[in-house]
């Protein structure tokens, strides 16, 4: 075997990981509800557990942690809309909705992003992206749609509350190519997002009642919520490593993964089965994210950012 083809196999075992491990992320944050923990505590525990972690990844990394007004303001609006917001939503949705069903609706990450990114003259109008567009909305009608493709017909009330973390993330894509990061790497931009989120998040926490005692005895789920942080921060810090020696259009792939790996990790860990209607929506909305994915200047910034914050 070649030294090239060995690389290309490594790379492609990495892309694989990393979509297994994002994609563990909605089982853990189903198991981490399923006790009665509210979003703003387990967000301020992930945003913590991740500022910690990080923090020790900058610290031997020997990167200056940058307090000035560009800076904050990045921080401030990724952990809004890159966190706080979006995963508000998603813990919310998924007390209530099948954990792979979350995992589906993610695919509409690029399919969100699209028309943002039109209105804010990030892109051109595509005629072929538009068409992911389309098959981003019927999937979520076969969704909704048919009698018997939920559980239970009440979860429809639900469903626009799971679009509201990939609208977000599109959002963030986008604002990203649009205005920059002020300079700072992405790992930075996590880092202080995580830090300035732990802030903002808990007098939310402590406000409204979910702050999460820390101390033991920890049940599933707090293992649960902390296995979820500690994959995010390993399998991001895995993302940046990949687009530095792959290319963002090669580590952006991982959207597929993360979707796939999603709706498998639910089967196997929480038993979850789905009807003929769900499994045909995945597979449209796979090929609506195909049509509406990135050009390769785009790659990085809408769809590399967007997924930095998820759960």
């Amino acid at each position: 075997m070649t030294l090239r083809r060995f690389e290309t196999m490594f790379l492609f075992l990495v892309l694989a990981l990393m979509g297994a491990g994002w994609g563990m992320t909605q089982p853990l944050s189903k198991i981490a509800v399923s006790e009665g923990y509210r979003h703003f505590g387990l967000i301020f525990w992930q945003m913590a557990i991740g500022a910690a972690t990080l923090g020790v990844i900058q610290a031997v990394r020997r990167r200056k942690f940058r307090t000035d007004g560009p800076a904050l303001r990045v921080y401030v609006f990724i952990a809004l809309v890159g966190t706080i917001l979006p995963n508000s939503a998603s813990f919310e949705a998924i007390r209530h909705l099948p954990s792979g069903l979350i995992s589906i609706l993610l695919a509409l990450v690029p399919m969100f992003a699209f028309p943002i990114a039109l209105a804010l003259g990030n892109e051109r109008f595509s005629p072929v992206r538009f068409g992911g567009l389309v098959l981003g909305l019927v999937g979520v009608l076969l969704i909704v749609g048919p009698e018997g493709s939920l559980p239970d017909r009440a979860m429809i009330l639900v469903v626009p509350l799971a679009l509201i973390a990939p609208f977000f993330y599109g959002l963030e894509g986008n604002a990203v190519a649009r205005w920059g990061t002020a300079g700072l790497a992405p790992i930075d931009v996590l880092f202080g997002a995580s830090v300035v989120g732990t802030v903002m998040s808990l007098p939310l926490a402590l406000g409204t009642g979910q702050f999460i005692d820390p101390r033991p005895p920890w049940g599933a789920p707090e293992l649960a919520l902390v296995a979820a942080s500690l994959i995010h921060v390993a399998v991001y810090t895995c993302y940046v490593w990949l687009v530095g020696r792959a290319g963002p259009v090669f580590a952006v792939q991982v959207s597929y993964l993360v979707t796939g790996f999603g709706v498998l990790w639910a089967i196997l860990i929480l038993g979850e089965g789905y009807s003929g209607w769900v499994w045909t929506a995945m597979a449209v909305m796979l090929a609506g994210m195909f049509l509406v994915q990135p050009k390769p200047r785009e790659a990085l910034a809408a769809s590399a950012e967007s997924v930095t914050m998820e759960n």
